[in-house]
């Protein structure tokens, strides 16, 4: 049965209004706005944001100024598995523990979660894929020689390469990389390569356990590491993107800069960019083969109208919807955390915090960047507004960063909630991929049900996809060239997902 209509969440005025989201009287002189207007899923104003045009600057015209056309209803599937608009399949591609690794590697493993594409010519895609594991794992990443980063890590992390066509159909899988820990998420290479993000702080000597099996990691992890999809294998970690909770990145059009997150909390996460040493251009293999120290890592500053730091971008609401904020970068003390992790080596109100700083994607004009939540005592500064969600857009030229999409704190999130297959409230983005028509596609990780989200900057929110197996998380949206197929991740049981349907009718 389908739900809803649109699976459009729209967020009433009049209910927004009898409750306000208000912005504590400390912050309210700087905060002082236009107000937002409702449209659709989360809260967007149609003005002063980045364009679908400037999101996608391959694009030949400029997209239909508020003419798109809504998604159709989810419609239920039979297999219980995803519910799509009327019009669009899915094929699975790989699952947990069923399907098979080339070479005899064994099966495939668990934790499916950042991802990129890659064209392989003639109608063939290469998928990169991450496996966000700790080690011991029933189904870790097999140690794969060549490809293996710590020994000590085992049945951990690490990354597949998978091939598949414009049907979802499985042509191979093997390991890329091996040995490392909670690859969470990452970014694609303008070159064709996958740089992988450890979400983990662990350091060699540390102790692990699960499940009755124990081990000692013999390295530091919280490395980004580069990944090829030819079957080369580097497992050299890139120390001079620093050593933190990565989550992910984006690389800039000159091929000079990197925009990173971090997702951690006690004190929050950063918002990262490192720049190039004068005259290095990235390239493939070129950011292994620096010293730690190259280059200048620096955390961002929110920049308030009487030239202070914004201290975290809770403090935001509906109400700063696409206005520009200032941005400063201020460089990190020691990079490789032999002190202090990277975020305490900051005080509070020396740089912007924020609540799980999640995923990054880069255009030519910018890059977004999405806070998942913030709601939990500990989440939140005293006086600042929790929140369901926030999207921006830092504009390189600009050095300017602005709210494109809010979600405003109103689900019920306690632990052990029960999936809500007809819930229509969204909450929880957390990695984004832009289309090949400049729109974004979120995978929401909040509670109850789970969807795949297609947003407008600016625009509305509609839900293209929904989780009818379990509550579980959708991770890695990411489109071909070509608009062809949408391929997601599903994080338990692990589930590669390939969706096809006409996109260009919703999305162009």
């Amino acid at each position: 049965m389908a739900v809803g209509a649109q699976e459009l969440r729209h967020v009433n005025t009049l209910e927004l209004n009898r409750s306000p989201i208000d912005v504590p009287s400390s912050r309210r002189t700087f905060l002082a706005g236009g107000a937002a207007s409702a449209a659709g899923v989360g809260l967007a104003v149609a003005g002063g944001l980045p364009s679908l045009a400037q999101a996608h600057p391959g694009r030949s015209h400029p997209p239909r100024g508020g003419g798109h056309v809504p998604f159709p209803p989810l419609v239920n599937d039979p297999a219980g598995i995803l519910a799509l608009p009327e019009g669009f399949r899915y094929t699975v591609v790989t699952r947990t523990g069923v399907t098979r690794l080339d070479r005899g590697q064994g099966l495939t493993p668990a934790e499916h979660d950042g991802m990129a594409v890659f064209d392989a010519g003639r109608g063939r895609y290469t998928l990169i894929q991450n496996h966000e594991l700790g080690p011991g794992a029933e189904f870790g990443v097999p140690h794969v020689p060549g490809t293996v980063y710590d020994p000590g890590a085992v049945d951990a992390g690490g990354c597949t390469v998978i091939r598949t066509d414009r049907a979802g159909r499985n042509l191979g899988e093997f390991v890329a990389i091996s040995g490392t820990v909670d690859n969470c998420a990452g970014g694609p290479t303008p070159w064709g390569t996958w740089l992988t993000c450890e979400e983990t702080e662990d350091r060699a000597g540390d102790e692990w356990d699960e499940d009755g099996r124990t081990g000692v990691y013999q390295k530091d992890h919280g490395y980004v590491f580069e990944v090829w999809a030819d079957g080369r294998a580097d497992p050299t970690p890139i120390k001079c993107l620093g050593r933190y909770a990565h989550e992910a990145l984006a690389i800039d059009k000159d091929r000079t800069k990197i925009y990173l997150s971090e997702d951690a909390d006690g004190p929050n996460g950063l918002f990262y960019r490192w720049t190039a040493p004068r005259r290095v251009k990235l390239g493939p293999g070129v950011l292994t083969r620096l010293a730690p120290d190259a280059g200048v890592l620096a955390a961002m500053q929110i920049i308030m109208d009487d030239g202070s730091v914004l201290p975290d971008v809770a403090y935001l609401t509906s109400a700063q919807l696409g206005r520009p904020f200032p941005v400063r970068w201020i460089e990190v003390p020691e990079r490789d955390a032999r002190t202090a992790p990277l975020r305490e080596q900051f005080a509070d109100g020396q740089v912007t915090r924020g609540r799980k700083f999640e995923g990054v994607w880069g255009t030519d004009q910018g890059v977004y960047v999405v806070n998942s939540y913030a709601w939990e005592d500990g989440d939140l500064p005293a006086d600042a507004a929790p929140h369901d969600g926030m999207v921006w857009f830092y504009d390189y030229r600009a050095e300017t960063i602005q709210l494109v999409t809010y979600f405003p704190h109103q689900t019920s999130s306690e632990e052990g909630t029960p999936p809500k297959y007809s819930d229509l409230t969204f909450d929880g983005p957390d990695n984004v991929t832009v289309t090949p028509w400049g729109s974004l596609v979120l995978a929401e990780d909040g509670s109850g049900t789970s969807h795949v989200l297609s947003s407008v900057p600016g625009g509305p929110t509609y839900a293209i996809a929904r989780n009818q197996l379990n509550d579980s998380e959708f991770c890695g949206p990411t489109f071909t060239d070509d608009g062809k197929v949408l391929f997601v991740n599903m994080q338990d049981p692990g589930l590669t997902l390939a969706i096809t349907g006409p996109w260009e009718k919703y999305l162009g």
